[in-house]
């Protein structure tokens, strides 16, 4: 089971089983949203996220996407794609134990910011996995 939540603790979920696409994204939008140089997120098949406490604030991001925050201490939690239904991002790092699931691949790294060196020997995507 993987449980996290928000840094102040009002907002509370647990993911279930199933997680994939685990990667660190490098996107300006994600950097602007978190205020760092790339965010890790992973996926879970939306059946599978239950929200324990609290309730996250969402708001549109982009023509598809959704992101969710927690409204007091202002956490990102999650993202949602309109073209995976099926689907829902959460934050790697707002998780209890984020080292269960380190990231797996880089995306859209096109956008990368300048000094960030990435050493770490995972796939790179210009784009998003979908768009090589």
């Amino acid at each position: 089971m993987l449980s996290g939540g928000c840094l102040c603790g009002d907002v509370r979920y647990e993911a279930g089983t199933g997680a994939f696409h685990e990667s660190a994204c490098h996107c300006s939008m994600c950097r602007r949203a978190s205020g760092a140089p790339f965010v890790a997120w992973f996926s879970v098949p939306r059946a599978n996220l239950r929200w324990l406490q609290g309730q996250a604030q969402s708001y549109a991001s982009s023509v598809h996407g959704k992101r969710s925050f927690c409204p007091r201490c202002g956490t990102q939690l999650t993202f949602e794609d309109k073209r995976y239904p099926d689907e829902v991002d959460l934050t790697t790092c707002s998780l209890d134990e984020p080292e269960r699931l380190p990231p797996q691949s880089h995306i859209h790294t096109a956008s990368q910011v300048a000094w960030v060196r990435l050493a770490d020997g995972l796939p790179r995507y210009q784009a998003s996995r979908d768009a090589g």
